[in-house]
């Protein structure tokens, strides 16, 4: 009887361990759209046990118990998905997960906020960033107009007849925007105005945007906010890349892009952009040109050299010349500089050169220089503007860890030089040329403290010898509540230096003289922003991002233009009390499993400055403004249908006087576009849409949109003993030539067709 108990307890123990043996398989696909994903990664929630997908999008994890388990799946280029599933059964167990291809990584490496390659989300400094593909979204012939979709980002038009203008960031006008190439200050003062176009969109690999100051890295002019073009490298560079388009109105525009090697350690990136625009359109009916002409070449070309330890050594250089005028449409270049028809002629060229060195030793230190030489040859009227600048940059950066501390150190030198046939370069009937060096230091120390909390301090030097020594110290906190939410709060400073360009620029069009009515000094501001950033995976393959900031800006030494005091005038000086710019801005990302893809961004703000007690609003303002951008793909038609807009609220006008019968504020409008991409040739892209579908031009509700545009030299016009316009029969409101007033593009709806070819 013994024996056979311990025979059945031997074959229960056998039974259990046969049991507990068994193996439970999962298995299953990763798909896109019906397309296999490989190389994806599949785990099991709350286990160590997981696998990557074949070449095929297949995988198969062996698992030791029945149960209710959750399968992560991540992979480059999507969003991570989620899948509960329940195993009952040792036979296999099979299931298809599908990835959403991302929109915006928000694991993008980014540089611009620190001076260091960052993931976004580990970042200490809000960074926003946009792709190639954000600009097909709404095909434009320069990254001036491509921004006008970013949230909190405005392309301003500061004249209706030269059409040149600037970027808003925030509500702040152009002069606090620094643009960088590769995070080089490529454009400021005269190129502000006129630099920011002609690099092939197959030659970006991302735009990245910071909202608030960043002088403790960058200096002077990066007061609002900062714009990093960053180009490829040899790795992500196509073969060849043309894109072309045309518009009903005339518009051609030419992206050529190519990569050569030179053997196995050096390659070239060369980019060449055309863009031609020669109708003279007259919509609105003034005898003006609705639309600036332009004839304008850009050649991009980056160098890039392959080193031992893979050390970074590239140089890039870009040449651009332009040829833009508008004005009345009997205008030719023989009345250029005369006073019976009126034109605004500009001639520009411009050479860029740029580059980084990776020091050959153990520290990483790296050298970064550019150069600029911009030359001007423009008439406004019968006002001729000859102008030079020069810039020259060079910065060394030593990147170190101690101890949880993340150090760099940087001395940086830039060298200014302006000189014009203006009274701004001008003392004592003698022409001085405004030339001035600039060096600085700067430190910076990112603190870990634990995975979830960082702590960034800052501080730069900069010495000029028209201002003194300047201090720019910032802070930056990052806390990583989890793994899809974080709150970021920044603390900074940003200075401007006088530049006397860009406040002088308002007086070479129209008839208002410009009054210098100080020594000026440099603006300083102190901003505060709030930022919290929310990713939001659901069962069901929707993916939500929420990017909520909140920003305050107080500025002292504040450079504002006074259009009011005098209509004939625009006087200049330090403003005797404050300036403030604060607001709240949303970003919304949604992405839903069929692939409809929509970002939606909404800004509200309040610029305002006080002097003497009295509070007035900033001139050319937006209280409110959105974008949108909207994908959907139909895969099985081998269609993409984008639909990207913008909406602006009212903004204070710059009118001649109580007189004036144009609207003292603009109304709520918008820009809407409409586009449709074929991808179903090999290589080949063929688009083509409708641009601002409401057909809005600024011309609506207005009498007119250029003061005296029958008079452009006031010719008919009586002053008084003051300089003042006086009311007279040709002359009902008392007005002079003004093509000032100018908020929105006087370009209406036009359609659009194009061709992208890539070679990888």
């Amino acid at each position: 009887m013994k024996i056979l108990k311990k025979l059945l307890a031997l074959f229960l123990c056998g039974l259990s361990f046969l049991a507990t043996s068994q193996e439970y398989k999962l298995s299953g696909m990763v798909l896109d759209d019906n397309i296999p994903v490989p190389f994806a990664n599949v785990l099991i929630s709350g286990t160590t046990k997981g696998t990557a997908t074949d070449e095929n999008g297949r995988f198969t994890i062996n698992l030791s118990s029945p149960g209710k388990y959750t399968i992560l799946v991540s992979a480059i280029g999507f969003y991570k998905s989620t899948k509960t599933i329940e195993i009952t059964h040792t036979n296999t167990n099979y299931i298809t997960i599908n990835l959403i291809e991302a929109s915006e990584q928000l694991e993008e490496m980014v540089v611009t906020g620190t001076l260091k390659a960052v993931s976004r989300s580990e970042s200490p400094v809000p960074v926003e960033v946009y792709s190639p593909t954000f600009l097909k979204q709404n095909p434009t012939a320069n990254i001036f107009e491509a921004l006008q979709n970013v949230n909190g980002v405005r392309p301003q038009i500061n004249c209706n007849v030269c059409n040149t203008g600037d970027i808003h960031i925030n509500g702040l006008e152009g002069p606090y925007t620094l643009v960088l190439i590769d995070g080089m200050p490529i454009v400021s003062g005269l190129s502000t105005v006129y630099g920011l176009s002609g690099i092939p969109n197959s030659l970006i690999e991302q735009i990245e945007i910071v909202k608030g100051p960043a002088s403790s890295l960058y200096g002077s002019e990066a007061v609002g906010g900062l714009i990093n073009i960053i180009t490829k490298k040899n790795n992500t560079a196509p073969h060849l890349a043309i894109d072309g388009f045309a518009t009903s109105w005339g518009e051609y525009n030419l992206d050529l892009a190519t990569k050569i090697n030179f053997g196995s350690k050096t390659n070239v990136l060369l980019g060449i952009n055309y863009f031609n625009f020669s109708n003279r359109i007259d919509n609105n009916n003034d005898n003006f040109t609705d639309l600036t002409l332009q004839d304008r070449i850009s050649v991009f070309q980056k160098w890039n050299f392959q080193r031992t330890n893979d050390r970074e050594l590239s140089i890039a250089g870009r040449f651009f010349y332009e040829d833009r005028w508008g004005g009345e449409l009997q205008w030719t270049p023989a009345f250029r500089s005369g006073d019976s028809i009126y034109g605004e002629s500009i001639y520009t060229r411009r050479f860029e050169l740029l580059g980084k060195y990776q020091l050959p030793i153990k520290e990483k230190m790296m050298l970064s220089f550019s150069y600029t030489d911009h030359d001007q040859n423009s008439v406004y009227g019968n006002s001729t503007y000859l102008a030079k600048q020069r810039i020259g940059f060079s910065q060394l950066t030593w990147n170190f860890d101690v101890k949880g501390h993340d150090f760099l150190i940087g001395s940086a030198l830039r060298y200014n030089y302006y000189d014009d046939n203006t009274p701004a370069t001008t003392f004592q009937n003698q022409n001085n040329a405004d030339e001035v060096v600039i060096p600085s230091i700067f430190l910076q120390d990112e603190i870990t403290f634990s995975e979830k909390h960082s702590l960034l301090l800052g501080m730069r030097y900069d010495y000029d010898k028209r201002h003194g020594a300047i201090y720019t110290p910032r802070t930056a906190y990052r806390w990583k509540m989890t793994a899809n939410d974080i709150l970021r709060l920044n603390v900074g400073t940003g200075f401007r230096v006088v530049n006397l360009f860009t406040e002088e620029h308002a007086s070479l069009t129209g008839s208002r003289n410009v009054i210098i009515a100080e020594a000026l000094k440099p603006e300083q501001s102190v901003n505060v922003n709030l930022n919290y950033l929310k990713k939001i995976y659901s069962n069901n393959g929707l993916f939500i991002g929420i990017d909520f900031s909140a920003f305050y800006t107080h500025f002292s030494n504040a450079i504002i233009p006074d259009y009011d005091t005098n209509p004939n005038q625009i006087i200049y000086d330090n403003l005797n009390g404050k300036s403030i710019a604060k607001g709240i801005s949303t970003n919304l990302d949604f992405v839903f499993a069929n692939g409809l893809k929509a970002t939606l961004g909404t800004t509200f703000q309040d610029v305002s400055s006080t002097e003497n007690g009295i509070t007035k609003k900033q001139i050319l303002t937006e209280k409110f403004s959105g974008t949108w951008n909207i994908s959907y793909p139909i895969k099985t038609l081998n269609l993409g249908i984008d639909y990207t807009g913008n909406f602006y609220g009212p903004m204070r006008l710059p009118l001649l006087g109580e007189n004036d019968p144009r609207r003292a504020y603009s109304p709520t409008w918008s820009i809407q576009n409409i586009q449709f991409t074929y991808d179903g040739i090999k290589n080949v892209e063929l688009y083509g849409g409708v641009k601002n579908l409401l057909n809005w031009t600024p011309n609506r509700g207005n009498p007119f949109i250029i003061a005296r545009a029958n008079d452009p030299f006031d010719k008919n016009v009586t002053f008084d003993n003051n300089g003042n316009a006086q009311v007279t029969q040709d002359n009902p409101y008392g007005l002079t030539f003004d093509p000032t007033y100018v908020y929105a593009p006087n370009q209406g709806i036009r359609g659009f067709l194009g061709v992208r070819y890539r070679l990888d």
